[in-house]
């Protein structure tokens, strides 16, 4: 497995079957840093892309690795210095969101040993769930964290998320009592992660992880006119979400 700094310019596809039915649109977008480190930027293409350890975790530690060791010796794991494969989206002119950043940790032998998936919310929120992948990259884990206005904290995510190689295939599924499930996939290609490509696609997609948050909202503003109602928010405080 390579891990050489990558982009993956990709589509994202989702489906609510309840309590109406809805498919939304692909949206195209595009991750980077599937790789041991973020890649190395240029100081003048810096202020288009790049990736800030206060974007993740408790937003506290000095570096990203820093903050997911942490967060890992707290469950009683300890990498030993092994890899990690990381997948996020980049801070694109002073912006970011990601709604899903994915590790895939390694001992210090190169073995497996977990994944750990970040999710943030639209209000600022940050959760990260510890998994126990099998040998495909699936995952059952109890949706413990508010993400939707239209669904309550309750239900069980099924993950399939094997580490990206040429194509990312990624795949979720939450299933809660007495409804159909909500499903998403992201399918993507690998391209390396020259400074070039990355300028090529910020200018392409200048405002990529806006147009994600900005699609989340209007998409959340058209169920609430179809009459789908909203679930209280609960907000936590744990240490995932202490910004």
């Amino acid at each position: 497995m390579s891990t050489a700094p990558a982009l993956y310019p990709c589509v994202i596809r989702h489906t609510r079957r309840a309590p109406v039915r809805h498919d939304g649109p692909p949206r195209n977008s595009w991750g980077g840093g599937a790789g041991h480190h973020p890649p190395d930027l240029p100081a003048w293409l810096r202020r288009w892309a790049g990736c800030r350890a206060n974007d993740h975790f408790t937003g506290r530690a000095p570096s990203i690795r820093a903050a997911l060791d942490g967060f890992l010796a707290e469950r009683g794991i300890d990498l030993e210095g092994g890899r990690v494969l990381m997948l996020a989206h980049a801070r694109v002119l002073g912006h970011v969101f990601n709604p899903l950043t994915l590790y895939w940790c390694h001992d210090a032998e190169g073995h497996p040993r977990c994944v750990v998936a970040e999710v943030h919310n639209t209000y600022g929120g940050r959760h990260a769930y510890l998994l126990h992948t099998d040998p495909a990259g699936r995952a059952d884990v109890d949706k413990e964290f508010y993400v939707s206005p239209f669904y309550p904290v309750d239900g069980r995510y099924h993950m399939r998320l094997p580490a990206p190689r040429e194509r990312l295939q990624l795949s979720l599924r939450l299933d809660r009592p007495g409804s159909p499930p909500f499903t998403a996939t992201v399918h993507g290609t690998r391209r390396p992660a020259t400074p070039g490509a990355l300028l090529r696609l910020s200018l392409r997609h200048p405002w990529s992880t806006l147009a994600v948050s900005a699609a989340i909202r209007f998409h959340g503003i058209r169920l609430f006119l179809r009459g789908l109602p909203v679930q209280p928010r609960q907000v936590r405080h744990d240490p995932e979400n202490a910004t």
